[in-house]
C-alpha cells in the first residue's frame, strides 16, 4: 500500500513539474519521504540517499520557483551552458565509481545486506543528482536526463520486484518528454521578443 501511495504522489509531482506547476514541490516531499523507507527496505541504498537529497532539493526548488522575478508570471526556463554540461559529465564520471565503491565497501562494515547493483545504482543516482538541480533551477535539459535515467530505473525496479515502482518510472518517461516539449515551447516564447 505504501508503494502505491508513493507511486501516486510520484506521478503527480512529475506531472505537475512537467506542466510547470509550483505544486510539484510539496507533492514531491510526500513522495520522497515514502521512497526513503521503500528503498531502504529494498537495499537500494544509493536510491535511498538520493531520496534524502530529493527532499532537500524539493524544499530548495519550492523556494527558487516561488522567488520568481516580479515581472514574470513564473520563473523563466533556461538552457544548459557549456560549463554546466562539462561539470555534469565530470560529476557523473567521479561520483559513479566513488559512490559504487563506497556502497560495496560499507555494506559489510555496517552489517547491511550487500547493495543491489551498486555501480548501476550509483550511475543513476549521479545522473539524478544533476537532473534534480537542473529541475530546481528550471534548466530545460533536466528532462532529457530524466528520460535516460528513468528507462534504466524501469529495469532495475523490475529485477528488484518493485513492480508498481517500475510502472511508475515507465510512466515517467512520456511525462518527462511532455515536460521537455512544454518547457522548450515556453523557452522559445521567452526568447521570441528578443529575436529580430
Amino acid at each position: 500500500m505504501l508503494e502505491i501511495i508513493g507511486v501516486i504522489t510520484g506521478l503527480a509531482c512529475v506531472y505537475l513539474a512537467a506542466i510547470n506547476s509550483i505544486w510539484n514541490w510539496p507533492v514531491a516531499i510526500i513522495s520522497v519521504g515514502i521512497y526513503i523507507y521503500i528503498f531502504l527496505y529494498a537495499r537500494l541504498y544509493a536510491d535511498m540517499g538520493l531520496q534524502v537529497y530529493f527532499l532537500v532539493m524539493s524544499i530548495y526548488g519550492w523556494y527558487f520557483w516561488a522567488k520568481k522575478p516580479a515581472v514574470e508570471v513564473k520563473t523563466p526556463v533556461s538552457i544548459i551552458t557549456t560549463r554546466q554540461f562539462i561539470t555534469t559529465v565530470l560529476i557523473v564520471a567521479i561520483a559513479t565509481p566513488t559512490l559504487g565503491f563506497t556502497l560495496v565497501t560499507l555494506s559489510p562494515i555496517l552489517h547491511y545486506q550487500p547493495a543491489a547493483y551498486p555501480y548501476l545504482d550509483s550511475f543513476c543516482t549521479a545522473c539524478s543528482l544533476v537532473a534534480q538541480v537542473f529541475l530546481a533551477r528550471k534548466i530545460l535539459e533536466n528532462w532529457l536526463i530524466w528520460i535516460f535515467v528513468d528507462i534504466i530505473y524501469v529495469g532495475v525496479y523490475i529485477f528488484k520486484h518493485l513492480d508498481a515502482t517500475a510502472v511508475m518510472y515507465a510512466i515517467y518517461v512520456p511525462i518527462a518528454l511532455l515536460g521537455y516539449l512544454d518547457w522548450k515551447k515556453e523557452y522559445k516564447k521567452q526568447i521570441a521578443p528578443n529575436v529580430s
